[in-house]
């Protein structure tokens, strides 16, 4: 008789301990991750209480992480669309 907490969904052998591993791993990494983000909350709220604007911090960060290319190709676009709608 097979150990049923060893047979997978495709009625394969899953190694327990190494599944149990993985997934704990997993857990600690979320952690982290909610961690991390309540620091950049933190951040957030520190620079509000400092006068800066928090919505044009998060989007000059986004900035930050494009090429320059990929930035400017993205701005030339979006210039064209505000500008046929008459925006600009």
């Amino acid at each position: 008789m097979t150990d049923e907490r060893n047979e997978g969904m495709g009625g394969g052998r899953v190694a327990a301990d190494e599944l149990r591993l993985l997934i704990e791993r997993a857990e600690r990494l979320e952690e982290e991750k909610k961690g991390i983000s309540d620091d950049i909350k933190d951040v957030m709220a520190e620079a509000k209480s400092r006068g800066y604007d928090a919505k044009a911090i998060k989007k000059i960060m986004a900035i930050r992480k494009k090429k320059k290319e990929e930035y400017q190709e993205e701005e030339a676009i979006l210039e064209t669309y505000m500008h046929a709608l008459g925006m600009l």
